[in-house]
């Protein structure tokens, strides 16, 4: 984990804690910035958790490699279709 994951759970705390104290009080417009506060702090977890697979690729190599190794026609068929839809997109279509 790093700051930004830390960062996006506390933000994520902080809109529940939002919600609910505009949900008892009736105050809507608490209740939705407790609801960004929560995506926000979400969108921040997931770039936190991006940042770490980024930062350690090893397992996930590793998982990649077994895969080719075990399903090797699979392997292949995966590689020509997303060669084809990197090439679809390039084209337009």
């Amino acid at each position: 984990m790093n700051t930004t994951t830390f960062s996006g759970q506390a933000q994520d705390l902080g809109g529940n804690v939002k919600e609910a104290i505009g949900t008892a009080t009736g105050d809507q417009s608490l209740k939705n910035e407790g609801l960004a506060d929560q995506l926000a702090g979400n969108a921040k977890q997931l770039a936190g958790s991006a940042k770490d697979a980024i930062a350690n690729p090893g397992p996930l190599v590793d998982k990649a490699k077994g895969f080719a190794q075990a399903r090797p026609w699979a392997t292949a068929a995966l590689a020509g279709v997303v060669g084809l839809a990197v090439l679809n997109t390039l084209r337009g279509k």
